[in-house]
C-alpha cells in the first residue's frame, strides 16, 4: 500500500496558495468518490435522530405521494434515497437520479430493480436532459454544500420544477447545534493541515450554503415568490471508539486527503477524543444538519399556498 495522500489539481492549487476553480473542485470530488464510492451512505445510514430516522428519511418526508408524480434526486450518489423512495412511495412515482460520478451510479444500478429509476451521469448545473416544468419534487441529500457554482444549480432546478413543485435539500448545519462536533472537526482539520497547511482556507463548494441565512438568500433569488423554510437538527451515532472514529471521520472530505499513515494517527487521536468526551457511557458522535424546503408558487399565484406535512424536527 502506498503512503501517498490523495493529491489532485484542487489540493495542488491550495498548496500553491491559490484558489482552485470549479473544474478542479469537480475533479477532486470525482477522485474521492472514485476511490471511496458509497462512503456518504455508509456514514449517514448509521446516524439517527431521537425518533430513529436517518437524514434520508427526514428528507424523503418532503415528498407528497398524492401530489408528486416525478421525483428528481440531484447528486444521488450510491442511491440510498432512491431506494428509500422506491420502497416507501407509490410504484407509479417516476424516479430520476443524476450524479457526476460513474462509480456512484454503478452502485445505484446494483440496488434497484432494472429500469426502476432513470439514471443520468451529468453535473447538476446542466440538467439539459429534463424539460422545463417536468419535475414535481427535487431532492438533494448532502451535496448542495459541495456545488460550485451553486447558483446555476438552483436556476436549473427552478427551470425543471413544475409550478407548485417542491425542492428539498439536506445540508450541513451550524456546528454549535451538535455537542462535540466542533472538537471533532478541529481535530481532523488539524491533522490535515499538518500535511496541507492551506486546507480549509477555501471551502468545498459555496460557503453561503453552510448558513441558514446565506442559503435562504440564494434560494429566494432562484425561486422568486417561493415559501422557504430552513430547519436545523442533529443526528447521532454511537459505539466503541475504535469503530466510531473511522465512521465519524467518513463525514469529512478532509480526512480523505491524508496519507494512510497520517490517517491512522488521526483516527487514534479521534478515538481518544470520543472516549474522553463520553467518560460515563458509550462514545457518541453528533452531527448538525439543516433541512431546506422550498415550495414554488402554483400556476398563476405569487406564492405557494398549500401547506406541507412537517414531520417532527430532529433533536
Amino acid at each position: 500500500m502506498t503512503d501517498a495522500p490523495l493529491r489532485t489539481d484542487w489540493t495542488d492549487t491550495l498548496a500553491r496558495g491559490a484558489a482552485p476553480d470549479p473544474a478542479a473542485l469537480r475533479a477532486h470530488l470525482r477522485a474521492v468518490h472514485r476511490d471511496h464510492a458509497g462512503f456518504t451512505e455508509s456514514c449517514a445510514m448509521r446516524c439517527r435522530d431521537a425518533a430513529g430516522r436517518t437524514s434520508y428519511a427526514w428528507l424523503a418526508e418532503a415528498v407528497e405521494p398524492d401530489a408528486h408524480r416525478v421525483l428528481l434526486d440531484v447528486a444521488c450518489g450510491s442511491g440510498p434515497l432512491l431506494q428509500l423512495c422506491h420502497e416507501t412511495l407509490p410504484a407509479e412515482l417516476r424516479l430520476i437520479g443524476v450524479d457526476m460520478s460513474p462509480d456512484e451510479l454503478a452502485l445505484v444500478r446494483g440496488r434497484l430493480p432494472h429500469g426502476r429509476a432513470e439514471l443520468v451521469e451529468a453535473q447538476a448545473q446542466r440538467l439539459d436532459f429534463l424539460a422545463d416544468g417536468s419535475v414535481d419534487v427535487a431532492l438533494c441529500h448532502w451535496a448542495l454544500t459541495l456545488m460550485d457554482p451553486v447558483a446555476p444549480v438552483l436556476d436549473e432546478l427552478a427551470r425543471v420544477l413544475a409550478p407548485g413543485g417542491r425542492f428539498a435539500a439536506l445540508v450541513d448545519g451550524p456546528m454549535a447545534a451538535a455537542p462535540g462536533y466542533a472538537e471533532v472537526h478541529d481535530l481532523i482539520y488539524g491533522h490535515v493541515q499538518a500535511e496541507l497547511p492551506a486546507y480549509g482556507e477555501v471551502d468545498l463548494g459555496d460557503p453561503r450554503v453552510r448558513s441558514a441565512d446565506g442559503l435562504a438568500t440564494l434560494v429566494r433569488a432562484a425561486f422568486p415568490g417561493a415559501v422557504v423554510r430552513v430547519e436545523t437538527g442533529v443526528v447521532t451515532m454511537s459505539g466503541p471508539a475504535e469503530t466510531l472514529a473511522p465512521e465519524a471521520a467518513g463525514f469529512f472530505y478532509a480526512a480523505f486527503v491524508l496519507s494512510p499513515t497520517a490517517r491512522l494517527r488521526m483516527l487514534a487521536d479521534l478515538a481518544a477524543l470520543l472516549t474522553h468526551t463520553s467518560p460515563a457511557g458509550t462514545p457518541s458522535f453528533a452531527m448538525p444538519i439543516n433541512r431546506l424546503v422550498v415550495d414554488l408558487p402554483a400556476a398563476g399565484e405569487r406564492r405557494a399556498l398549500r401547506p406541507w406535512r412537517l414531520g417532527k424536527g430532529f433533536c
